[in-house]
């Protein structure tokens, strides 16, 4: 199933799939939770988490964020989404990284692309991973395409 809320004005934000679920120290949570508290940061448009596994840790969970013209992810952003994710979920769902993006990729029915992200982030290859064809924004794949390259991302 997917997760959605009807908004007060009558639209609806399309979170995700509602098996989406990350694995922090054993305890599974889903992304929504995340998504929810994230987004109730005004200077915070869209956002995009992932649960990506790593050798000889507990993993790496990196937020992505889409900001509003003007904003800047500094040091004070950032403790504030993670302070928000805190008081709204708890402390295991606080991201190890926040790293603002352009866009986050979507479908063209809107669902964000986590799955094929993190496919990309682990190895695959983007065209295996996700169709452009099926994407609305698939451009918003480049960063992550480009991420993956990097020798040692997600390890700082």
């Amino acid at each position: 199933g997917d997760w959605i809320e009807i908004t007060p004005r009558g639209t609806a934000i399309i979170y995700g799939r509602s098996d989406s679920t990350i694995n922090r120290g054993g305890v599974r949570m889903g992304t929504s939770e995340i998504y929810r508290a994230v987004l109730d940061v005004p200077d915070v448009l869209d956002a995009l988490v992932l649960d990506l596994p790593r050798e000889g840790t507990g993993g790496w969970m990196p937020l992505f964020v889409v900001l509003r013209d003007g904003a800047k992810l500094d040091h004070g952003l950032v403790a504030a989404i993670k302070r928000r994710i805190r008081e709204e979920a708890s402390p295991r769902h606080v991201p190890d990284d926040v790293r603002q993006i352009a866009e986050v990729p979507r479908t063209l029915s809107g669902k964000v692309l986590e799955v094929p992200v993190k496919r990309i982030l682990m190895g695959t290859a983007p065209e295996q991973a996700a169709s452009r064809e099926s994407l609305a924004n698939p451009e918003a794949l480049d960063y992550f395409v480009a991420l993956a390259q990097e020798r040692d991302f997600g390890r700082d």
